[in-house]
């Protein structure tokens, strides 16, 4: 592949009616898979009230890897191409960032500057927090900590007004504030009845905790290790060939490489995109566990003697 080619050349030869049809946003699609999606936390969250011992331990951590990857959800929401209706997607994604800790509209403006400057040392929002660059660092960054006080921190600092973020338009920042007060409300109101009832740790929290690995994973191979130059989004960002089932959890995300360079583009439509650009991929991996024992070899590379 000619490294000279950008996403832009490869878009050009697209016609204006394939664009149309990449683009068709789809309300039906839309709620079929999050009716799918919710299914399995459902089917995961029966069998952890109703087993024990190790069936029960499978199933906290199946119903939790189903749980974080509503996130990709929530992502697909803020690009208003989950659904065709502005006010779906306006509610899956403010129920998922209420599950995640996560602000929609903060997530929105900080999730813009991402996509315009991405891989921009200087201004892609997500750099401002370093890759691993060591185990111990690479470790820490999967145990999912780090995501969840960065959370709880970005909320309850929005909440107070005192975080003054440069994605976030001046004009926007009252509705960033009053929507992450909102969301620290509902949850003084929702979390005591929960634990009153008992069932705060074992159908919530502790599923959420095991399962935030597993989407810290998936989403480090998005950019880390391509090069960092803001302007071509075939080297800058990376698709992962997996399987269909970490693709239907993740929205069809894995195209991700697909999803920069046409942002447009709804879920359900990136596997026709990727069968557009895949001669022109530059970060082409196999799967997960392929990238990340490349990772790991470049934090830790082995030890060689002679």
């Amino acid at each position: 592949m000619d490294r000279a080619t950008t996403h832009r050349d490869v878009l050009r030869r697209l016609s204006a009616a394939e664009k149309r049809q990449l683009t068709a946003r789809s309300d039906v699609r839309g709620l079929v898979h999050l009716a799918g999606h919710v299914a399995i936390i459902a089917a995961f969250l029966g069998l952890n009230l109703t087993s024990d011992g190790w069936i029960r331990a499978g199933a906290v951590l199946c119903q939790g890897i189903a749980m974080v990857f509503l996130f990709t959800a929530m992502h697909e929401c803020s690009h208003s191409t989950a659904f065709r209706s502005r006010w779906l997607n306006r509610a899956v994604g403010a129920s998922a960032g209420l599950l995640l800790l996560i602000s929609p509209r903060w997530f929105f403006h900080f999730h813009q500057d991402h996509h315009k400057f991405t891989q921009d040392p200087a201004r892609d929002p997500e750099l401002a927090t370093p890759k691993p660059d060591r185990m111990a660092g690479h470790l820490w960054h999967l145990s999912g900590l780090p995501f969840w006080y960065g959370n709880l921190t970005v909320l309850v600092g929005n909440a107070m007004a005192h975080r003054h973020d440069p994605y976030v338009p001046s004009a926007r920042r009252s509705a960033v504030v009053w929507e992450a007060r909102s969301m620290l409300v509902t949850y003084a109101i929702l979390l005591p009845s929960l634990a009153l009832a008992d069932l705060l740790v074992s159908t919530l929290l502790l599923p959420l905790i095991v399962g935030q690995p597993f989407l810290r994973a998936y989403l480090l191979a998005e950019h880390a290790g391509c090069e960092e130059t803001n302007g071509n989004m075939l080297v800058n960002t990376r698709t992962l060939l997996t399987m269909a089932p970490v693709r239907f959890l993740a929205w069809n995300m894995p195209f991700h490489t697909e999803h920069h360079s046409f942002p447009a583009v709804p879920f359900h439509a990136l596997p026709r995109l990727h069968r557009v650009m895949r001669d022109d991929l530059y970060n082409l991996e196999p799967g997960y566990l392929s990238f990340h024992r490349g990772f790991l070899h470049r934090l830790a590379p082995p030890f060689r003697q002679g």
